[in-house]
């Protein structure tokens, strides 16, 4: 029997499931005993969705990849994003931005106040690098050495080090994530950040005031910083330190509030990076053009500060890109074929208000963290999910686009097995366990997020985004 005359049928419950767990076991079975990538499994899974939609559900081939195709497409303007982020990343370190944040920032340390200090410096250096796993793996590796040397408890010092580089990692432009999550949901990059800022600022005072709590009783201790001086003695000596360099991401802070698009908005910043490298570091425009390409690969001979400057460049995105386009593909596979819509319309029957929506949200995307180990897969599915619910019941997009982060990004540390939970035990030293009571900012955002759901706070109506069409041909009748 061919498919022209198959007879198509509707998913089940069961048609959704298979592929899903049998997914989740090769991804689960690819990170914990083999130490392998997800990639793979990913590509693994998109073709037993393709097998049991042609033999079981009786789509052709040609329905199946159009139905990828055309989510993929839904998301260029991330991945371009994403690759832009590459260049401005490698240009600001060349220029000497991202040093002068990171020698303004160590100097936030402070004897009585380490906890939050540390949080603090955490976020500034994410904030400036978009990454919690650079931030984690160097300036974290530091900071546990100094609490240490105070007797602050490492557990207490990894949490205080995650819940800051996760803060930077989740609002910055610079992260993948925070690009990938209002590209799933369709919103505004922008807008989603901004969106954000009210349950992570949220979330961000309680972690603060708990971190000051925890942190006064080793206040009066004298704090040991030789390595602190030494990578500020490396970076004034190998970088122009200027407060000057400052004004570049200033400038890029104002391009948000001004609601410049985000391509251009990069753009400017990889250009003003660039300008900063010829005429503050005195670099020539090849070594400009090359860490736009192929990013900065630092020789400074400190380990840490080598480690945390050896990044950027177009190139350095393509493994996320490529992550991406795989998890997209078997997303829209399982999009295409109904198995999310009807796992969806079976979930959704527990979610009667907007607060059960947005915790069903949550509760999904720490779901996937946990079974499936990886946290863009926990933004991507729930994303396409119930991104048409979330338009049902006329809430603005970026509603959805901070559930995914405040779930999917924010507990994907909270996993041993999850690649982000191993990557800070293996960076810090410290076992996952034990540190999850103190990563306080990763597990009280998806609670803060829960408890706007329903009271309301702050949760959009899609008749009052300026950035949705609905919001326009309002104000066109009007």
């Amino acid at each position: 029997m061919t498919n022209k005359t198959r007879q198509r049928r509707e998913a089940t419950v069961l048609d959704a499931l298979i592929p899903i767990i049998l997914t989740i076991g090769i991804l689960m079975y690819t990170i914990l005993v083999e130490g392998g990538d997800v990639h793979i499994p990913l590509v693994l899974g998109s073709i037993i969705v393709t097998l049991i939609a042609v033999y079981r559900l009786g789509f052709t081939w040609g329905e199946i990849e159009e139905g990828f195709i055309n989510t993929i497409m839904g998301t260029m303007q991330a991945i371009l994003i994403l690759a832009i982020i590459g260049m401005i990343i490698g240009t600001w370190i060349l220029g000497g931005i991202v040093p002068t944040l990171i020698y303004y920032g160590l100097q936030v340390l402070s004897p009585s106040f380490f906890l939050i200090a540390s949080m603090i410096l955490c976020s500034i250096v994410s904030l400036a690098t978009g990454s919690s796993w650079t931030t984690a793996g160097t300036v974290g590796i530091a900071l546990m050495g100094v609490a240490a040397g105070l007797g602050v408890p490492g557990p207490m010092a990894a949490g205080a080090i995650i819940s800051g580089a996760y803060f930077g990692d989740k609002l910055s432009p610079l992260s993948d994530t925070t690009n990938l999550a209002p590209a799933m949901a369709g919103a505004n990059l922008f807008d989603h950040i901004k969106h954000m800022f009210f349950t992570t600022g949220t979330s961000y005072v309680i972690a603060l005031i708990a971190f000051g709590i925890m942190g006064a009783g080793f206040a009066g201790k004298e704090l040991d910083v030789p390595a602190i001086n030494e990578l500020l003695n490396i970076m004034s000596s190998n970088f122009n330190i200027s407060p000057i360099l400052l004004i570049v991401p200033v400038i890029v802070i104002v391009l948000v509030a001004m609601k410049t698009p985000a391509i251009p908005g990069l753009m400017i910043g990889t250009v003003l990076g660039g300008l900063a490298a010829l005429l503050f570091q005195g670099a020539s425009v090849g070594a400009v053009l090359d860490a736009m390409q192929y990013g900065v690969v630092s020789e400074t001979g400190n380990q840490l500060l080598d480690d945390l400057l050896t990044r950027g460049g177009l190139q350095s995105m393509m493994w996320t890109i490529s992550l991406i386009l795989c998890a997209l593909t078997f997303g829209g596979m399982l999009e295409k074929t109904g198995m999310l819509d009807v796992l969806a319309k079976r979930i959704l029957g527990f979610a009667k208000s907007t607060g059960s929506l947005v915790t069903v949200t949550i509760i999904s995307s720490i779901f996937v963290n946990g079974l499936a180990g990886d946290q863009y897969l926990a933004i991507v599915l729930p994303g396409k999910m119930y991104k048409d619910e979330f338009h049902k019941r006329g809430l603005a997009p970026r509603n959805l686009s901070r559930c995914l982060e405040d779930a999917g990004t924010m507990t994907s540390s909270l996993f041993p097995w999850n690649t982000c939970g191993a990557a800070m035990s293996g960076y810090l030293g410290i076992p996952t366990i034990e540190y999850i009571p103190y990563a306080i900012l990763n597990w009280i955002s998806p609670i803060v997020s829960i408890v706007f759901g329903y009271t309301g706070i702050t949760m959009m109506k899609l008749e009052d985004d300026p950035s949705a069409p609905e919001y326009k041909g309002k104000a066109a009748s009007a």
